[in-house]
């Protein structure tokens, strides 16, 4: 597997994402941003680890 992004990046991108009103959903980002779900889940254990590492709510919209 081919990473382009740092464990730091993959939640910097959550917290713009979550910044500019983007769904956090799994299924939305797993099709809007398949590169960061992909990294996020090489670095965390689940997307909802990830979540809660950047500090956003956990909430998705």
């Amino acid at each position: 597997m081919e990473l382009n992004m740092s464990a730091d990046e993959v939640l910097g991108q959550i917290v713009q994402l979550h910044s500019t009103g983007e769904s956090l959903a799994k299924k939305s980002v797993k099709k809007m941003h398949p590169d960061l779900m992909k990294n996020a889940l090489y670095y965390y254990p689940s997307w909802e680890h990830a979540l809660q590492k950047t500090g956003v709510s956990n909430i998705v919209h």
